[in-house]
């Protein structure tokens, strides 16, 4: 559903940021006439929520568990008014309990269009393969279409300590790469982060290779970031890119993990960092996004912020 009033709103403010942003290195493109005058109306429009990190627990430093639910209720009708496409949860649904899934679940699913699920480090109680069924998901890893575009979901924990059972496979290969990165002094070298498998970073290329021959651009959706440099970044963050890159039609990575949220931009590939849910008692933090045939808008609420993001 368009909104007007909204639109020419939110021009008017992305007008008088305009200095401000560049000044950090936010990518913008001027305002088309059509966009001034709220009358142009964007391809798609989807949901991001990062770090909902709910749990029926007291606070912790600066996360609010149980405010999680008010303010997941808040952005479903947000959603649900702005008529989204679809919305994508970043991962982390949860905190630490396996109950917490059945609290959660179900205000999440008060959003009306289809709904896509991301897997966190803190959505494990169990193990990968029974979260991937507890939350109806396809497989831990996994891409859909709509329209002309190709969005794509990682699994950034597929290595990791702590999403595989000790002694399996891929927990001897997590431990192998934490360790090594541990021995090189590497900021990401963090038990809370994981890697992404051989067999996942050629299913990528598999996929992006063949939305590169279809023409269709690509976004991409994960828990952990892989850019700029970061303590939160995936581990293996520089064959990730590569594989990004490489295909040439990667216009976004979207990410939460880093509660406080950051961006950069490199080789025309636009990394956002989206700030937590969890965090802070009464102030939100999610984002409607829209995709315009020339840049993407990032609609922040709460503490999330507005970005105009250029495609190339």
């Amino acid at each position: 559903m368009f909104n007007r009033k909204k639109e020419e709103k939110r021009v008017r403010t992305k007008l008088k940021c305009w200095t401000a942003a560049a000044a950090i290195g936010m990518v913008l493109t001027a305002v088309s006439p059509a966009a001034a005058s709220g009358s142009e109306k964007p391809k798609l429009e989807f949901g991001l929520v990062p770090d909902v990190q709910y749990c029926d627990c007291e606070v912790s430093g600066t996360r609010f568990y149980r405010n999680s639910l008010d303010k997941l209720m808040e952005a479903s009708q947000t959603f649900n008014r702005e008529d989204v496409d679809f919305t994508v949860q970043t991962g982390d649904l949860i905190d630490r309990n396996l109950s917490s899934f059945s609290t959660i679940l179900p205000i999440y699913n008060t959003i009306e269009s289809p709904k896509y699920h991301v897997l966190g480090n803190h959505d494990f109680p169990v193990t990968t393969d029974q979260v991937v069924d507890l939350l109806d998901m396809p497989n831990q890893y996994y891409d859909f279409k709509y329209k002309n575009w190709r969005f794509v979901v990682l699994d950034t924990n597929d290595l990791s300590l702590y999403a595989n059972r000790a002694g399996s496979e891929k927990y001897q290969e997590a431990q192998i790469m934490y360790n090594s990165l541990k021995e090189k002094n590497e900021i990401n070298a963090q038990t809370w982060n994981g890697g992404i498998s051989h067999e996942q970073l050629t299913w990528l290329r598999g996929v992006l290779e063949k939305a590169a021959q279809a023409q269709e651009k690509v976004i991409v959706f994960a828990h952990m970031p892989v850019y700029p440099e970061n303590e939160h970044n995936v581990w293996n963050d520089e064959a990730v890119i590569q594989e990004l890159e490489a295909a040439g039609n990667v216009v976004a990575y979207f990410n939460g993990h880093n509660h406080a949220g950051n961006y950069a931009v490199k080789n025309g590939i636009h990394y956002v960092n989206l700030q937590g849910m969890v965090e802070t008692a009464d102030t939100n933090s999610y984002s409607v996004v829209r995709v315009y045939k020339d840049r993407i808008e990032v609609d922040g609420y709460g503490r999330e912020i507005d970005r105009v993001l250029e495609i190339r």
